[in-house]
């Protein structure tokens, strides 16, 4: 496979990513490392680097003396990541609103009308693209370092199982509708709607997929 990362490390981890999303990695299975060297035509040194990135990420659960595992989250432990991603996201952008820019609010609104037409074709991959392009222009502003690395931890749990339910979850119009709710809370300039809707975005999203997974 290609390289498209700056290092072989964040390649694996791409590598990881990528096979959560099509489906090749589900919940329970093994990550063994020296099948990861053989596959990606690395040592197993890059792939050490990558498995502490993961776990710290909470995609990958390591088990003493047995090895890593992709973890198999209970509904509490869905409802938790989603609403704690909802926290810091909506404070990030009440705290940041007033500096977004005319250009950048159109930019919101046509990343939600990408949504809602990705959507409508089924391609669920530009679907959580897209979504996450939407999400990371959300929280750009904000310059709190600790917020945005705990932010970026969550981000990747968050896609992979939205990816897994979105069809099961909403319809094309309510993807499109859920977003440009966010983007009228920021337009509105009222701190304490954007992070109500920005919340309840995540807590609803979170409730729904923790109900599929029972």
């Amino acid at each position: 496979m290609p390289i498209v990362k700056t290092t072989y490390k964040d390649q694996v981890v791409d590598h990881v990513y990528q096979l959560l999303l099509q489906g090749e990695l589900g919940p329970g299975d093994q990550l063994k490392e020296s099948l990861l060297a053989k596959q990606m035509g690395i040592s197993r040194a890059p792939i050490r680097e990558a498995m502490k990135e993961l776990i710290m990420n909470g995609l990958v659960d390591y088990r003493p003396q047995v090895g890593n595992f992709i973890p198999v989250l209970s509904p509490k432990q869905i409802i938790d990541s989603y609403t704690t991603r909802g926290v810091l996201e909506g404070y990030a952008i009440m705290a940041t609103c007033e500096q977004f820019s005319a250009e950048e609010v159109d930019k919101l609104e046509n990343l939600t009308a990408q949504m809602g037409s990705y959507a409508e074709k089924k391609n669920h991959k530009m679907v959580v693209e897209t979504g996450g392009e939407f999400h990371d222009l959300l929280i750009s502003k904000n310059d709190n370092v600790q917020l945005l690395e705990y932010t970026d931890r969550l981000s990747l749990k968050l896609h992979i199982l939205f990816f897994k339910y979105w069809g099961k979850l909403y319809s094309p119009a309510e993807i499109g509708r859920r977003h440009r709710e966010i983007v009228d809370s920021i337009k509105s300039g009222d701190r304490n709607l954007i992070e109500k809707v920005v919340r309840q975005h995540y807590h609803e999203t979170g409730s729904k997929i923790a109900t599929l997974e029972i």
